[in-house]
């Protein structure tokens, strides 16, 4: 399944957008928030995606970045949340402020987005509190291990914890061992660090 489409954003709508990609043109759900994160209309923008497939319907959804389709997918898991709650409730409110309410257990917070209800900002809480990552902040840099932190959150491991598993290897790592060497005692003593959590 493709992970996002490159194109030429044609038009921005209430609910979505257009963008023109090799003379196709792709009509794409979009949180608000996300509409405004994206380039306007007639420049050229990355979108990430999501297909919505049944038997009687299908539906392109699309996000401004990867951690944005990450939480949409975590909010689909909630009972009662389908993809259209889901883009409403993200379309309410900011990434920050969503993991912020969820990680405090703000339901005040929640229900205040529109079409959020107590029942299911009450479920939000059980089910995602601590599970939306966090983007680390502009001073702790990814580091040299970027890929490396990379491969291993493919292979399913959270992304925070696989960085923390890396800066731990890093520390047991000897001085003498260099090259395409380094990297694989990092990333064999990190799946061993994971392995134990």
């Amino acid at each position: 399944m493709f992970n996002s489409i490159r194109g030429i954003i044609t038009e921005k709508l209430a609910d979505g957008i257009r963008l023109l990609d090799g003379g196709l043109e792709w009509d794409i759900a979009v949180p608000a928030i996300d509409i405004g994160q994206l380039p306007p209309a007639g420049e050229p923008g990355r979108v990430f995606t999501w297909l919505y497939h049944r038997e009687d319907q299908m539906k392109l959804f699309g996000f401004a970045g990867e951690r944005r389709r990450t939480t949409f997918l975590e909010l689909l898991k909630v009972e009662g949340i389908g993809p259209r709650g889901a883009l409403k409730i993200m379309g309410g409110i900011s990434q920050e402020q969503l993991e912020q309410a969820l990680d405090a257990g703000d339901l005040a917070r929640l229900e205040a987005v529109p079409g959020l209800g107590k029942k299911t900002a009450q479920k939000m809480i059980l089910a995602l509190k601590g599970k939306l990552a966090r983007e680390p902040a502009p001073s702790q840099p990814a580091g040299p291990w970027g890929e490396l932190v990379e491969a291993l959150a493919e292979m399913g491991y959270d992304k925070r914890t696989a960085a923390e598993a890396v800066a731990r290897a890093e520390e047991a790592l000897d001085p003498g061992i260099t090259g395409a060497d380094r990297e694989k005692f990092l990333f064999r003593e990190a799946i061993v660090y994971l392995s134990g959590q």
